[in-house]
């Protein structure tokens, strides 16, 4: 992901602080794999109906910081209701999906680590939405 900071920085929109869009996009493609992997974890359990909740709750929160993650990194012309509104449900998925996770956290290592990696990815997505101006 080292990648990304060399981009924002040479980008001829440069932004007001590439650190908080690279760390919002590193965190939100980070995220979208490691909730892909826990929802992949559950269903090689044995009692996969008891997990569900967890599957689909990793799934919508792996696609929505995968969506996040592409919007922010577009530098040229985004729109700022569009970037705001995403960086919100990024939040909020994240926010539910380390919620549900943390409680399977004890018998499913697999649910810890992608609750870690969700806290991370919503605190950077909050941190984005109030500590710079993307234009």
């Amino acid at each position: 992901m080292e990648r990304i900071g060399a981009v924002f920085s040479t980008h001829p929109q440069r932004p007001p602080n590439p650190s908080l869009i690279e760390a919002c996009t590193t965190a939100c493609y980070e995220c979208c794999s490691l909730c892909a992997s826990c929802s992949d974890a559950c269903l090689g359990e044995a009692h996969v109906a008891d997990l569900v909740c967890c599957i689909r709750t990793c799934l919508d929160c792996s696609d929505v910081c995968l969506a996040t993650a592409r919007i922010v990194a577009r530098l040229t012309r985004p729109s700022p209701m569009l970037v705001e509104a995403q960086l919100m449900a990024c939040a909020e998925a994240c926010r539910v999906c380390a919620e549900e996770c943390e409680d399977r956290a004890a018998r499913h290592e697999y649910c810890r680590v992608c609750a870690e990696a969700c806290r991370s990815c919503e605190q950077a997505c909050r941190a984005l939405l109030h500590g710079a101006s993307l234009m």
